[in-house]
């Protein structure tokens, strides 16, 4: 596969690390490795993308990374464009000196919100990851249980293995105590203390990286994230910048999702902080982030049970009795009317594209008919 593109200057973009030209190092399953059988029989080589710029995928391959440009076919897919993590299938058609992302791999998980545009549409974050880091800060505020548990709720929908890290914990006079909050919505998820100042819990996120394996970053600007991919690899592989004290808050020092490579193997994917975290089709996630209220709504005397004015709530009953917070019953009930919203929006969108294809059916016919009478 050739390197020479019109875009070479852009290959100094290339991944921080030194990037594994082996493809089960880069994540090539035997999954993987089915699902493209039928394309290599026919000449196309595999990539990885580890890098999106200007909408021109940098990818991976076993003779080292090419800067390609989507075939028209897949410039507005189902899935969306292409992201960071995506498996492809490459070609140099005969004539072009450019590269060309001809297929998509069906991805074994992808982490989705919805496009912070207006459009009823999901955006992929990152594709074809094996854990995912969700990052809160301790300090200054403390963690935002109500964004994690929605962070939890994408997490878990993505496919991928949810783990939160808590980052700052040098910076926290009890950190053990915000752990417990933490605890307390992050059921079923391991829960990580660190500091990137001290270095107490990184060594432990190790165990979630092993070689051919990929670890993606989530969080809100400022928690953190390029600092602990930093201490994770050894080096200052990404631009860091200070908080503002009397808010937390932080400036965008990502810019791009990308992958890094750590020496002894395995792949980090950071992402810019996202302020906008919208909901995509992500019920199962719901139930996942959720499983207390989920256990406690088989109780409810209704199927159907919003768990706001319904008789016979068991949910509303566990708050009363002080089982479960109020505050935990509400993120539930605000996010499931997010996801119905969004459900109500995709139907609405369908139909408006249903109604364009008609449209242009009906013409067909009707040119038909017309040549047909001459």
């Amino acid at each position: 596969m050739p390197t020479d593109t019109p875009y070479e200057e852009d290959l100094q973009a290339a991944p921080s690390g030194e990037p594994p030209c082996d493809l089960t190092e880069l994540g090539f399953t035997e999954r993987f490795r089915a699902l493209f059988e039928p394309l290599a029989a026919e000449g196309f080589v595999p990539g990885r993308v580890s890098r999106v710029d200007r909408g021109l995928p940098l990818v991976l391959t076993e003779e080292g990374p090419v800067r390609a440009e989507p075939a028209a076919h897949l410039r507005e897919t189902a899935d969306g464009p292409m992201a960071v993590g995506d498996w492809v299938a490459l070609a140099v058609p005969e004539g072009h000196d450019v590269t060309i992302v001809e297929a998509i791999l069906p991805r074994s998980s992808a982490f989705t919100r919805k496009d912070p545009g207006e459009q009823a549409i999901g955006q992929v974050i990152a594709a074809n990851i094996d854990t995912v880091f969700v990052v809160q800060a301790l300090a200054p505020n403390g963690p935002n249980l109500s964004r994690l548990e929605r962070e939890l709720v994408l997490a878990w929908e993505s496919g991928a293995i949810p783990a939160v890290v808590l980052t700052k914990a040098d910076l926290c006079p009890d950190p053990d105590a915000l752990r417990d909050e933490v605890a307390a919505v992050a059921l079923g998820v391991e829960i990580h203390l660190t500091s990137a100042v001290t270095g107490a819990g990184v060594d432990e996120l190790h165990d979630h990286i092993e070689p051919g394996q990929t670890v993606a970053f989530f969080g809100a600007s400022g928690v953190g994230k390029s600092t602990l991919l930093n201490s994770l690899m050894g080096d200052e592989v990404q631009e860091t910048a200070e908080v503002r004290e009397y808010d937390g808050k932080g400036r965008h020092t990502t810019v791009a999702r990308e992958m890094f490579f750590l020496p002894e193997g395995g792949i980090l994917i950071d992402t810019p902080g996202m302020r906008a975290l919208a909901l995509w089709e992500a019920e199962e996630g719901l139930a996942s982030a959720f499983p207390d209220i989920e256990e406690l709504a088989d109780g409810c005397r209704f199927g159907d049970c919003t768990h706001t004015r319904e008789p016979g709530c068991a949910v509303r009953a566990a708050v009363e009795t002080g089982e479960l917070p109020e505050r935990r019953l509400e993120s539930y009930v605000r996010l499931t009317e997010e996801l119905r919203r969004v459900a109500e929006r995709q139907d609405v969108r369908a139909r408006a594209e249903k109604k364009k294809a008609d449209k242009v059916l009906h013409r067909e016919i009707k040119r038909f008919h017309k040549e047909r009478g001459r």
